[in-house]
């Protein structure tokens, strides 16, 4: 049995773990292990753009490069507690929507999923663990369909997986806004300031409620849940007239007032989901132009997804990837 292991989408704290947990559990069965560059990239190298072999074990030993490497308990060793993944991961990585590149330097988006199953079987793959959101695992369920065996690992800081109760990376995700919120708070009642903090989730408010609830946020804003500006404003005031001078908002990316938009950092690249950021910086202009308070934003970005996972998430991860194995 040879099993191939694919991250895709977003990192998220606890991949390592996983990847561990499979070649561990695959190879007490006797199963060989075989990990993917960049999500589906490396399953058929000549779909790549180029860039770079991964920095992972292969690399080190010599290997050739070509998007597919053998993964043993060596390769493995001493990676759960890491963050990010040794195999790399993609946004871009759909191969039901590939952008591929035309000669008058257009770039169009094709299928060319069925160039993709017909590499998984000429490489005498028999199984695919793809460890994934709910475009990986879209993906997944597509290639299931066109003949490749695969079992899917919920992974995502936003927690958004449907049939999924948890998904590791959010804990760690969750922690890491907290403590930002934390030390916000010294900053932001020192100076008798309102801030918004736009936390991550696309459209779920897992991590901003979760957070915003642990960090002792006035006002949480949550893409399930449109929100009344005016009420924002209101509740910042009430503040003000009981002496608290300051106020901690918090964001979800995703947020949207009522009636209004969705708000998008820049336009996506082919093959690549929109964007979305930039509410934190609108409503901090609307509560500043409508209470007169000094209103700053703060977008915490990426550092949600950065670090070591803490305990829950690699004791879950772990799980996840031995219960994939037994799938």
């Amino acid at each position: 049995m040879k099993i191939a292991i694919s991250t895709g989408g977003g990192d998220a704290p606890g991949l390592n773990a996983v990847i561990r947990a499979v070649v561990l559990s695959a190879h007490q069965r006797g199963w060989e292990s075989y990990g993917i560059h960049r999500g589906y990239d490396g399953l058929f190298p000549r779909l790549g753009r180029g860039r770079g072999y991964w920095s992972g074990p292969e690399r080190r030993r010599g290997g050739s490069g070509d998007g597919l490497v053998r993964l043993g308990p060596d390769e493995v060793r001493g990676i759960t507690h890491l963050g990010g993944t040794i195999l790399g991961t993609t946004n871009r990585g759909d191969p039901f929507h590939w952008p591929t590149l035309q000669r008058d330097g257009g770039i169009v988006e094709e299928d060319r999923s069925d160039d993709l199953v017909r590499a998984f079987h000429d490489r005498g793959l028999d199984a695919l663990v793809a460890i994934g959101g709910d475009g990986s695992l879209g993906i997944a369920q597509r290639l299931f369909c066109k003949g490749v065996p695969a079992v899917g690992v919920p992974k995502t800081i936003d927690n958004d997986v449907a049939g999924t109760e948890s998904t590791f990376g959010f804990d760690t995700a969750v922690s890491t806004a907290t403590d930002a919120l934390d030390r916000i708070h010294t900053t932001a009642e020192s100076h008798d300031r309102v801030f918004v903090v736009e936390l991550m989730g696309r459209y779920s408010g897992w991590i901003a409620l979760h957070s915003g609830l642990s960090g002792s946020a006035d006002v949480i804003l949550i893409p399930e849940i449109p929100f009344d500006i005016e009420k924002v404003c209101e509740k910042i005031l009430e503040r003000e007239r009981r002496g608290r001078h300051f106020s901690i908002v918090v964001a979800a990316e995703g947020a949207r007032p009522l009636g209004g938009r969705l708000v998008l950092r820049e336009g996506a690249h082919p093959g690549e989901p929109e964007r979305l950021g930039g509410i934190a910086d609108e409503v901090a202009q609307e509560i500043g132009r409508r209470t007169g308070k000094e209103t700053r934003s703060l977008v915490l970005g990426h550092l949600q997804r950065g670090g070591s996972p803490t305990t829950f998430d690699r004791l879950l991860a772990l799980r996840f990837g031995s219960a994939a194995v037994r799938a």
